[in-house]
């Protein structure tokens, strides 16, 4: 029964790829790319790229339980940043957030997928933590999506591990959301992810569709903000606030 379960989640989990892969050869390679070009045409284009991040998440069994804790200001820009806890997450954001453009901070890793690559590096900003130039081009890159009004993205654990699947609730936050958050004087808007790490962990054989629990917890000014103390006392109290609800429901 074990090996018949296994074989199953294999099945999904290869269903899951050829959705996303179709939708990128089609919609992706024809219109996405081409207009991608152009900051003005942007717009125009997100919701096919969130209909992307729908079409797989729906198409794969997901559904969501989203609620907004606080309200978000349809005409603001913000700095968006959530735990990171499944190679979903990112088709989950795209979902949950029409209202708010939004350009992701990614790894530079991306970049090397054929074609998802190319249209990776046009609509959102790659990083490549290992280089120091690659990480501070980071923040003139959000500047130029902020001014163009979009939002930006950021899973400030920087990554997933295999350890966080079930062991910890949250790795320790890199500074970088905070930094363009307070540079920049854009507001935080900080979400939390439950359950993704148990329904789509880093192994083929496990895993299950089902409801996704989101909460959108807080915002948090930045305007007055401007110390490096005050981005560390941003990061602490955005990471207090994710862990708090992430323990919450747990327990």
């Amino acid at each position: 029964m074990k090996y018949i379960k296994g074989f199953l989640v294999l099945i999904w989990r290869i269903w899951m790829i050829l959705l996303g892969s179709i939708y990128v050869l089609i919609i992706g390679v024809f219109i996405v790319l081409p207009l991608a070009n152009f900051d003005k045409t942007f717009p125009y284009i997100y919701p096919l790229i969130r209909y992307w991040g729908k079409f797989i998440l729906y198409g794969t069994g997901f559904r969501i339980d989203y609620k907004k804790m606080v309200p978000l200001d349809p005409k603001e820009n913000y700095i968006f940043i959530a735990n990171h806890s499944s190679i979903m997450d990112i088709m989950l954001m795209l979902t949950i957030l029409k209202d708010h453009p939004i350009a992701f901070v990614g790894k530079a890793e991306l970049l090397k997928i054929p074609i998802f690559g190319k249209i990776f590096e046009r609509i959102c900003i790659p990083v490549d933590r290992n280089s120091a130039r690659s990480k501070a081009n980071v923040y003139p890159e959000a500047k130029k999506k902020l001014d163009r009004d979009l939002s930006i993205f950021i899973f400030p654990e920087g990554g997933v591990t295999n350890e966080k699947e079930f062991q910890i609730y949250l790795d320790k936050f890199k500074d970088g959301a905070f930094n363009i958050a307070v540079e920049t004087k854009t507001p935080l808007a900080v979400i939390a992810i439950h359950g993704l790490n148990k329904m789509l962990p880093f192994n083929w054989f496990r895993g299950y569709p089902g409801k996704i629990k989101v909460r959108l917890l807080a915002t948090f000014e930045t305007k007055n903000l401007e110390s490096k103390e005050d981005k560390q006392a941003l990061k602490e109290e955005a990471f207090n606030t994710i862990l708090k609800d992430l323990q919450q429901c747990k327990n």
